[in-house]
């Protein structure tokens, strides 16, 4: 006859499993005489038959995982031995699992490196847990951190699952560079055991960013006699990328005017501008540059702003006097505030450099009449003439701007007086007394 038992695995020694005497309908009183006993072919006998009272009994640990690996069933066979008359029987003692194993992975960490941008949807795979125990104590699902980026994913189909992360959000290394997750394997057994697998996931660059500059226009004002050489500005811009696909070079653009080049130039490392040739406001009052920053990724990204440099005026330019016509003589007649010239004044300066204040600075019967245009005055003659008393006069004019310091010129207009008849011959004695000696 085969006798049956069902026993969990880790119990105490001592504990009885059943009564096997009673079992086989055997005399209690005659076990010790008939030599009633355990045979075993192995060295580690489990179990023993106690011969006062026919009970089997555990005599030691049983370790269900040493004993049958796998998650099949566990039967052990022991044969039962009593002599005269000598018999035997068979006795199977299934093993039972007891959730005594936490599930394990075979690493504390694993680590990927996973390159920003890539597609929503990749998969990648995870250690695998291991876990001795059999049927519900074995592993039954694995949990994730929760987090905005990846979930895990299994594949079921086989006895032992196999995880997978699954990305369900493009990452941004700008963002988050590194991201630390807990994958635990949980069993099925009660209560509970789970073991936990770290995953660091390193976020890889892509040329996703531009550079951007401190300032979409910056606005410069200089003046025109800052010497060459002049640092203008300093442009600046950033890229929050890494290594090559971050560097940044500063050019100009290709597409401003000839003369912009030769007289800025922009250091492609430094961002600064300087000036490389003398600026005249005069000239120019103002230059546009547009200015780029290019990233130094595959293909390169490149940033745009543009630099508004405004010249501001200097006292550079003296007036100038233009005489626009002139009579060289004037009659001795001329009633006063006859025209005798024409003269406009100009400034190349502006502002009050250019304001300029007009008079006649020698002593001359002349005067200076503004007309109705700014800057343009008559030459008229003040007072009475006369050639007999003054027949030539230097007319020193000067014209002097509101600049700081002030710039002047003078001009000097040479007038003749020409004669008018205007005098009767006359006696220089009148009467004349002369005096006759007689018999002359």
């Amino acid at each position: 006859a085969e006798l049956r038992y069902s026993i969990p695995e880790e119990m105490k020694e001592g504990t009885v499993v059943g009564n096997v005497a009673k079992d086989l309908g055997l005399d209690k009183t005659s076990l010790i005489d008939r030599r009633f006993r355990v045979v075993s072919g192995s060295k580690d006998t489990f179990f023993e038959v106690n011969p006062d009272n026919g009970a089997l009994q555990v005599r030691k640990k049983i370790d269900r995982e040493e004993l049958c690996r796998g998650s099949g069933v566990c039967l052990m066979e022991l044969k039962i031995l009593v002599e005269d008359p000598l018999e035997m029987h068979h006795v199977v003692v299934e093993i039972t699992d007891v959730n005594d194993h936490s599930p394990s992975f075979p690493e504390k960490e694993q680590q990927f490196q996973i390159a920003e941008q890539t597609s929503p949807g990749t998969r990648f795979q995870l250690h695998a847990a291991r876990d001795p125990d059999a049927g519900i104590n074995y592993i039954r699902t694995y949990t994730l951190t929760s987090n905005d980026h990846f979930e895990i994913e299994f594949s079921p189909s086989d006895e032992e699952k196999i995880p997978f992360l699954v990305l369900k959000k493009s990452l941004d290394r700008e963002q988050k560079n590194t991201h630390l997750l807990f994958v635990t394997a949980v069993d099925g057994g009660k209560p509970q055991r789970s073991g936990t697998l770290n995953v660091s996931i390193i976020v890889l660059d892509v040329n996703d960013n531009r550079p951007i500059f401190s300032q979409d226009t910056y606005q410069i004002e200089i003046y025109e006699n800052v010497p060459v050489g002049t640092t203008v500005t300093r442009v600046n811009a950033t890229d929050p990328d890494e290594g090559t696909n971050g560097e940044i070079e500063y050019s100009l653009s290709r597409t401003l005017a000839r003369k912009v080049y030769e007289i800025f130039e922009l250091d492609s490392l430094s961002g600064q501008i300087k000036l490389t040739r003398v600026v005249d406001f005069e000239e120019s009052e103002n230059y546009k540059l547009d200015v780029e920053a290019s990233d130094k990724g595959t293909p390169p990204l490149i940033g745009r702003s543009r630099v508004i440099i405004k010249i501001k005026d200097v006292n550079d330019n003296p007036p100038e006097i233009e005489i626009t016509s002139l009579s060289n003589t004037v009659s001795e007649d001329s009633k006063p505030g006859t025209v005798i010239s024409l003269i406009s004044v100009t400034d190349k300066d502006s502002g009050v450099n250019g304001k300029i204040i007009s008079r006649i600075t020698s002593d001359v019967p002349f005067e200076l009449k503004p007309s109705y245009k700014e800057n343009i005055y008559s030459v008229v003659t003040k007072g009475i003439l006369d050639r007999e008393e003054v027949s030539h006069y230097e007319i020193t004019i000067k014209a002097t701007d509101c600049g700081e310091p002030p710039l002047y010129t003078v001009k000097t207009l040479s007038i003749q007086i020409s004669d008018v008849n205007d005098n009767s011959p006359h006696f220089s004695q009148n009467p004349l007394e002369f005096y006759l000696i007689e018999n002359n």
